[in-house]
């Protein structure tokens, strides 16, 4: 029996951004796996085996699902969000280029899901209108000096810049440091977006400039974006402010 893995993701919160294929994925499978709190996130079938592990096991939690597919079973790694966007798939195919032969012809597929720069851009208006990049501020994957490039050539190219892992018990400034070295390119007036557990029952979105942002305001829930001088803001009455980026650059320079 030839076995498979789907790498699904699930989208930033609740069953509204679960796609029909995320959702077939999830169903056909005999076991899932996953970081503890995504795979609280499925609801649970009697019929089904569940594998639950801590947010820094990426590594064993992929060669755990490749081990259980290559047995022949028909496995599901769930990942927040999109797998493809700083999160399982990517780990997946570096333990299958490491790994045994055997895991090469497995049947894997990786299953879409909505990114949390999407939900979040889509809360606000269009941010993402234009040129955008997305950067994770986690520097356990490379060196911090190596962020602070990425950064300073996103903004100096009037980039929109979607940051992902903007802090964690471990790394509580390497937001303030973000948001600072910005300021030395970007006007102060440059609209931010906090995006903070889109889809679950804590949601909170705030809109500032850049001037005014405060990186208390973030944790590891929170997607921020950071607009390009084309970024508008439109304010309304008696609702939250519309932010979009025009399709058309006029050439503003940061």
């Amino acid at each position: 029996m030839s076995g498979r893995l789907a790498v699904v993701g699930i989208g930033p919160g609740n069953a509204g951004y679960l796609t029909a294929d995320a959702e077939a994925a999830l169903v056909a499978a005999d076991a899932l796996y996953g970081y503890g709190p995504y795979l609280a996130r499925v609801p649970e079938r009697p019929d089904q085996k569940r594998h639950a592990s801590d947010n820094r096991d990426e590594g064993a939690r992929a060669k755990a699902a490749l081990a259980c597919a290559a047995e022949g079973a028909s496995v599901a790694l769930v990942s927040g969000g999109d797998p493809g966007v700083f999160a399982m798939a990517a780990v997946v195919c570096e333990e299958i280029e490491a790994g045994p032969a055997a895991w090469r012809s497995l049947d894997v597929t990786i299953v879409p899901g909505v990114t949390a720069m999407l939900a979040v851009a889509a809360k606000v208006g269009a941010p993402l209108g234009h040129d955008f990049c997305a950067l994770s501020l986690s520097d356990n994957l490379k060196p911090w000096a190596m962020i602070e490039r990425r950064l300073d050539a996103a903004a100096a190219s009037g980039f929109v810049i979607a940051l992902y892992n903007p802090v964690s018990r471990a790394r509580p400034i390497q937001l303030g440091m973000a948001l600072d070295r910005l300021r030395r390119q970007l006007p102060r007036s440059t609209p931010v977006v906090f995006g903070h557990a889109i889809g679950r029952a804590d949601e909170r979105i705030a809109v500032t400039a850049l001037g005014d942002a405060d990186a208390a305001e973030a944790n590891m829930a929170t997607l921020i974006i950071v607009g390009s001088p084309e970024t508008r803001v439109i304010d309304r009455l008696d609702r939250g402010p519309l932010v979009y980026t025009p399709r058309m650059a006029s050439g503003r320079q940061p």
